[in-house]
């Protein structure tokens, strides 16, 4: 990726107008894409490896649906044309053909379904589109998802300040390179399974901010606490309920305080805080994110997934007045990341069940979006002036291995 973050006002306000031409061209591609991949797999199961043609004519479609689902998303500015263009902002780089099991090739489509619904939760589709509630395949623009979220405020950042916010671009660039993962190995272009790991979005650096998580899971997931999960969180969303309840009388208190003095008083601010942390900690239990059963009180490091919020300090009187409404656009991106959170949390119950432990991928892209949820309620209940951080970035994390981290991105 090689994008500026600079937006052209006129062609951002007529960008799905200007972008019509495209998707006739990708419905296109797609067509022909469909045809090339059925052949591609008898050859496939008879001889175990793809014609270099056919790999290359699907590895084009690829990176043309991708460019053009970066163009939908303003993850880059320039028209992505009819075909892929070798020096457009956003590439996909794809590896020649390669041997591959005749079982993983016979069974594509079945074990390629999960990549597809996270991909759709991501929302960064711009040709084949995931399967819906009919259960058919069609052509799709993929608007939707935290990607599509992250679009639409986009578009209107973008209009204001000619240019994309880098969190929201970062957003789209992942939720587009995961998307081309899923279709490489739907379209048979390779064996290795799409990762879900933020860190294949590019090197990425979270600014500072005083809401922060630091993640110190060690993926292990006992299976009896992750085939039961759903019942025994069901005491902390009793006691989440009734925590909301009292954090929302603090929080009107903490807005006519705050109105007068510029800054939240100490001691609303450690209640929230604890309740901002605690609804964190329920989020990583129910979502596998964290494998521990949490506590009740929100004490500070007290789960492997930790909020830290900074003390409290003053805030302009014009952004405490209007904080509901400047916190509407972090509140719906973070039901975009819920989307997300979710859609990993299920494909992850299954693969703790079979194996004892949760992907690191689907673990990591699950901390970011309880990151950036912690961000926009930190924010809208007055505890920090700092608008909540986009990117699916994560920082402090527990790495492992050069050699486990290797093999789980597929390098």
């Amino acid at each position: 990726m090689t994008d500026d973050l600079l937006r052209s006002r006129a062609t951002v306000f007529f960008r799905l107008i200007l972008v019509i031409p495209a998707w006739i061209a990708l419905l296109f591609w797609t067509i022909g894409a469909f045809f090339v991949v059925i052949g591609a797999w008898f050859v496939l199961l008879v001889r175990g490896r793809c014609s270099d043609g056919m790999h290359e004519f699907l590895a084009s479609y690829v990176r043309y649906a991708i460019q053009v689902s970066a163009y939908i998303h303003l993850v880059a500015n320039p028209w992505p044309g009819f075909s892929p263009k070798a020096d457009y902002p956003v590439r996909v780089e794809i590896d020649g053909p390669v041997a591959q099991r005749g079982r993983s090739v016979f069974f594509r489509l079945f074990l390629a379904l999960p990549a597809l619904l996270l991909a759709g939760a991501t929302g960064g589709s711009a040709g084949l589109s995931v399967p819906r509630r009919s259960g058919r395949y069609g052509f799709g623009s993929g608007v939707a998802g935290a990607a599509g979220i992250g679009a639409v405020l986009g578009w209107f950042a973008c209009l204001a300040r000619g240019r994309m916010p880098r969190g929201l671009r970062d957003l789209g660039a992942y939720s587009v390179g995961y998307t081309a993962q899923a279709y490489a190995y739907l379209l048979l272009l390779t064996d290795r399974y799409p990762s879900a790991d933020p860190r294949l979005a590019g090197p990425q650096e979270l600014p500072p901010h005083p809401v922060r998580l630091e993640l110190t899971d060690d993926l292990q997931r006992p299976r009896l606490l992750v085939a039961f999960r759903l019942l025994l969180v069901l005491p902390h969303l009793v006691w989440l309920a009734l925590w909301t309840v009292a954090a929302f009388l603090a929080v009107v208190a903490a807005w006519w305080v705050a109105l007068v003095t510029g800054r939240v008083p100490d001691t609303v601010h450690r209640f929230l805080a604890a309740y901002v942390r605690y609804a964190a900690h329920v989020g990583a239990f129910l979502y596998l994110v964290g494998g521990p059963f949490p506590g009740f009180v929100g004490a500070e490091r007290s789960y492997p997934i930790a909020i830290l919020i900074g003390p409290p300090e003053g805030q302009r009187r014009s952004t405490i007045l209007f904080r509901v409404f400047l916190a509407f656009p972090a509140l719906l991106l973070a039901g975009g990341y819920g989307g997300i959170a979710w859609t990993a949390a299920v494909l992850g119950w299954f693969y703790a069940l079979a194996r004892g432990r949760m992907p690191r991928g689907l673990r990591d892209i699950g901390a970011s979006a309880i990151r950036y949820q912690a961000q926009a309620w930190a924010y809208l209940l007055l505890l920090t002036p700092a608008y909540p951080y986009s990117a699916p970035t994560l920082e402090n994390t527990a790495e492992p291995h050069d050699e486990q981290i290797a093999l789980e991105l597929g390098v």
